[in-house]
């Protein structure tokens, strides 16, 4: 009747249906990465990899030892969940005592390691997997598949099963107090680190389940996870973190939303799901479901006070800073200039993700909206509009600016992790964008991009006068990260930072200040995007990814979190470790992933931090100490 009446057409029920099976997915990734923050209080940015790793499984049990589906559905998320138990004892549980972000960084780079581990061995391709259910059911309306009705209905099952187990059961009331008051449920006789250690097993193990689910659906590879883990954290974001209500509603809400744009307006359908969370952010930051009001950014646990390094007398200071601009001005007759052309550049774009992180305390997962598209408006000018490149890239960090401020209005109000995530979704509706702009040329990018004249009479054709030009506006962007940190104004930025109240009690609008921090961010990022296309002549999608945010904060967390010097160490060894590994390929990533778990758990002072805390007086406590709060971890 519905089709007679002209309300729903066989197209449309097709679009429906995916969107259902989508939304299943979104529910039970979601359901899985709630459960892990709302019941541990650590964000799982490893649940992409370990969806893959589920449909991988499957694949394996399939092609190697002949185990069939049915018994894939039991296997495969079983040995995925035990990983996810060796993952929190040996490493995860070191975190709960720290802030949760410090989980989010640690799990990102898990990720990098599993993926490219993934890629090394089975290759970028897709790899097919037997459809278990052929056949399906001739309806007015369309095809229906068996298997896609069979995983529609067995995951809607799953995740109801498991909202009953963990909010109406005793066995999910003890799961509950073993977080809030593990102390008085383990005078019970109930063993509280096991308790734990199995909920993350159980919710690794749901993400496990839906990459079952999505193998016979879809092609089984490497990215495959990556491409949905920053839609789930939108989902999640909208239902309300650490909601297990929110994210089964939402999830399957958001899959018959995007089935409805995707027929009735496609290049929408990829970032529905972000304007959705910008609009929810605006009128509820706390989601759908969340309870309360969104916390203030700073955390007890979180302490990112800039390290001080040693003072050193006016003649040393003097002879050392003639010696930087020595080596600076004769290391391009030594070492490739267009290497050192990405080393400033990524510099100053990680000070600017340390400017935040390190002297504010927020965490951005998404500067990579700013560097990738101001690149594409700078190369876009210089190229279409043919402005030089001064002009180019002054127009692209006006435009990055811009972005900075809708983004901060969308986003400066809500909690630390909640910031992160908005950020990376806000950042992933900009990468959509780019991909379908006609302006961007796709997946090809904006290739050639003349250097032309500097101000008139600076010709940029040799790599050497492009490396002298970018030294000049990556230094002067440094510079004013540096006048910003030891001004008055970045003392107002520290009493912030250190407490809130405590400045709002003298008169200072916290959140203004908080919002011209992170748009002086975004622009600064910006400017290092732009100056990047220009110099080495190409904007592409990778400069906009959500890699190029984990690679950025990978810099200044390496280089030194607090410092000013950190961030361009940082840039300086990934940089090197990208280009001098380049042969190796996917290990380059692997090799990423180890050194930010490294990082997260053993060496967060990083290189600059730890020097400056070996120059001290005994009496003063190390960058680690600083870090790590004295008190002992809630679960052990």
């Amino acid at each position: 009747m519905l089709e007679s009446l002209g309300l729903l057409s066989p197209a449309l029920f097709g679009q429906l249906l995916l969107g259902l099976i989508n939304g299943s997915f979104y529910a039970m990734m979601s359901l899985g990465l709630a459960i892990i923050f709302g019941l541990l209080n650590v964000v799982n940015f490893a649940h992409g990899a370990q969806y893959m790793m589920g449909a991988f499984t499957a694949w394996m049990l399939l092609q190697w030892a002949g185990i069939p589906y049915g018994w894939a559905l039991l296997l495969a998320p079983l040995i995925v969940g035990l990983s996810g138990v060796v993952l929190e004892r040996l490493f995860v549980r070191r975190l709960y005592h720290l802030d949760h972000v410090y989980g989010l960084l640690l799990t990102f780079g898990i990720t990098l390691i599993v993926e490219g581990l993934y890629r090394k061995a089975f290759g970028s391709a897709g790899l097919p997997y037997a459809n278990p259910m052929p056949g399906g059911l001739r309806t007015g309306l369309g095809y229906l598949p068996y298997y896609r009705l069979w995983a529609l209905l067995a995951s809607l099952l799953i995740c109801l099963a498991t909202w009953y187990l963990i909010e109406k059961t005793r066995l999910g009331a003890y799961l509950r107090a073993a977080i809030e008051r593990p102390d008085l449920v383990r005078s019970f006789g109930i063993n509280v680190p096991r308790m734990v250690t199995l909920v993350y097993g159980f919710g690794v193990g749901l993400a496990g389940l839906a990459g079952v689910f999505a193998a016979p659906i879809y092609n089984v590879s490497p990215t495959m996870g990556s491409n949905l883990i920053v839609v789930i954290f939108a989902v999640v974001v909208i239902g309300g973190m650490g909601s297990i209500k929110g994210a089964i509603v939402t999830g399957y809400l958001l899959g018959l939303t995007e089935g409805l744009v995707r027929y009735y307006y496609p290049p929408l359908s990829d970032t529905v799901v972000f304007i959705i969370m910008s609009a929810v952010l605006l009128i509820k930051p706390a989601g759908l479901f969340g309870k309360g009001a969104i916390a203030q950014h700073a955390s007890t646990a979180l302490d990112s006070k800039p390290r001080r390094m040693p003072q050193w007398r006016a003649p040393f200071r003097w002879a050392f800073l003639a010696l930087a601009l020595a080596a600076l001005a004769t290391v391009p007759f030594v070492l490739y200039p267009v290497f050192l052309v990405k080393v400033l550049c990524f510099a100053v774009a990680a000070s600017a993700v340390n400017l935040l992180l390190g002297y504010m305390g927020v965490l951005s997962f998404g500067h990579a909206m700013f560097f990738g598209f101001a690149a594409y408006v700078a190369g876009y000018l210089a190229k279409v509009w043919g402005v030089t490149p001064e002009l180019a890239i002054l127009g692209a960090t006006l435009v990055a600016t811009a972005l900075g401020a809708v983004v901060g209005l969308l986003a400066i109000r809500l909690q630390g992790i909640y910031f992160a995530m908005s950020t990376l979704a806000l950042a992933q509706m900009v990468y959509f964008f780019c991909l379908q702009a006609p302006f961007t040329h796709g997946e090809d990018g904006i290739q050639d991009i003349p250097r032309g004249m500097a101000f008139g009479v600076w010709d940029l054709k040799s790599d050497l006068s492009v490396y002298f030009f970018v030294l000049l506006v990556c230094g002067a962007a440094l510079l004013m990260v540096a006048r910003l940190v030891h001004s008055p104004y970045g003392r107002i930025v520290a009493a912030v930072r250190d407490s809130e109240p405590r400045a709002v009690s003298l008169g200072y609008n916290a959140n203004r200040i908080k919002l011209s921090v992170f748009v002086f961010s975004a622009a600064i990022t910006g400017l290092a995007g732009a100056t990047k296309a220009i110099a080495v002549q190409i904007a592409t999608l990778t400069d906009v990814g959500w890699h190029m945010s984990g690679e950025l904060l990978l810099m200044t967390l390496v280089g030194g979190l607090g410092t000013i010097v950190g961030p361009i160490v940082g840039a300086l060894a990934l940089i090197s470790m990208q280009t001098y590994m380049s042969e190796l390929q996917d290990w380059v990533t692997v090799a990423q992933g180890l050194v930010f778990c490294v990082v997260v758990l053993a060496f967060r002072g990083g290189i600059v931090g730890s020097l400056a805390g070996s120059w001290r007086r005994p009496s003063q406590p190390s960058a680690r100490q600083v870090l790590t709060p004295a008190a002992e971890p809630t679960i052990r």
